[in-house]
């Protein structure tokens, strides 16, 4: 829980549907301002939450999104898109998307807000990028994979640069998650498999150790990658 009487502001990109829509609605529930961005509408509504229509594959487009964005105390990078294909089969084009937009948009995003963050040892700013436990490497879904590790190589290089202000950085990587993109025709020929739990990882679960991460009580914990995936990297 937050322990200052201020209320705080937080940017969640992808609110549009799956981790990314129940990130805003966990922190809506427990007070937050969020100011969500996706190219679609949210279908959540509530007094607290602004929606700004962007399109993160779009460099222009999302400069356009921020340039009307107040100060926010926290970003949660959500936002995120899975091409696959094995050795001999990959598109190039499909690592360019992966690579813009869970990279370049990240960057974009960050270069953005963390200037105007707050500053403290145990309430400055947030950062959370929506990683994958894929990011360890998984047959055919090596273009996927490259960008989420290299998620991680940001995440912990800005934790490090961020630290001496209090502002944390972190990833949480979840394995196979009950959203939209699980149903994705793109990934035909690769389903995705049950971890040891016996069940998919559910977006609230993801949504609330994000919320953690976000809160005073994880102040000291920077630079890491959490996975929530059910056992599946056991």
């Amino acid at each position: 829980m937050n322990t200052d009487l201020r209320q705080r502001r937080a940017l969640v990109t992808g609110v549009s549907s799956g981790i990314g829509a129940a990130i805003a609605e966990r922190l809506l529930q427990e007070g937050w301002l969020v100011e969500g961005m996706s190219r679609s509408a949210p279908a959540i509504a509530h007094p607290h939450l602004r929606f700004t229509a962007a399109d993160l594959m779009a460099p222009a487009s999302l400069a356009d999104a921020l340039a009307g964005l107040p100060p926010v105390d926290a970003l949660v990078h959500a936002a995120g898109v899975m091409r696959v294909g094995k050795l001999g089969e990959l598109a190039g084009e499909d690592a360019k998307a992966m690579w813009r937009l869970h990279v370049e948009a990240a960057t974009q995003l960050v270069e953005h807000v963390v200037p105007r963050m707050p500053e403290g040892s145990a309430n400055g700013g947030r950062v959370v990028l929506i990683g994958s436990r894929t990011a360890q490497g998984a047959a055919g879904r090596g273009q996927y994979a490259a960008t989420k590790a290299a998620m991680v190589g940001l995440a912990r290089s800005w934790a490090l640069e961020l630290a001496p202000r209090g502002i944390t950085v972190n990833v949480v990587a979840p394995g196979a998650t009950d959203t939209p993109m699980l149903k994705d025709p793109n990934r035909t020929g690769l389903p995705p498999k049950l971890p040891p739990i016996g069940r998919f990882v559910k977006p609230e679960e993801v949504a609330a150790l994000t919320a953690f991460l976000l809160s005073d009580s994880a102040a000291a914990i920077t630079g890491q990658q959490i996975l929530v995936c059910g056992g599946a990297s056991l």
